[in-house]
């Protein structure tokens, strides 16, 4: 979900950064007159132009972010679940491998011998 977030975020950043840019080219669209994005109209001096560059690049730079962190804990979930195949395969294996040998002990006719657990005494209940 983080991802989906990410990339929205990033894609918004970068159509406004782009329509921009785009659509204030030329000399009809001098930094004294102001620029437009949208239809929103900006007028300021260059230092307004340079803030909204800066806010324009640091909601992008937070979309990337988001998007980067949300790949990261994908990656460690598939990471943790591949681990956890590898081990049940693993235990599958060495429980088939058992099996196998206590089927062929029991075809030679060599059956082991396995001790009754011990019986539960009997006393007497105490004073």
């Amino acid at each position: 979900m983080i991802v989906i977030v990410g990339l929205v975020i990033l894609i918004v950043a970068v159509v406004v950064a782009v329509a921009g840019v785009l659509a204030n080219s030329g000399s009809g669209h001098a930094l004294s007159h102001g620029f437009a994005v949208f239809g929103y109209h900006v007028t300021g001096s260059t230092g307004t132009l340079f803030f909204y560059g800066d806010l324009v690049g640091a909601i992008a730079l937070l979309g990337l972010s988001l998007l980067l962190v949300g790949a990261r804990w994908t990656s460690r979930r598939g990471k943790a679940a591949r681990h956890g195949l590898s081990q049940s395969r693993s235990q599958a294996d060495a429980l088939r491998k058992e099996r196998d040998d206590l089927i062929e002990g029991q075809d030679s006719g060599s059956r082991e011998t396995v001790d009754p657990p011990p019986a539960p005494s009997r006393t007497a209940p105490g004073p």
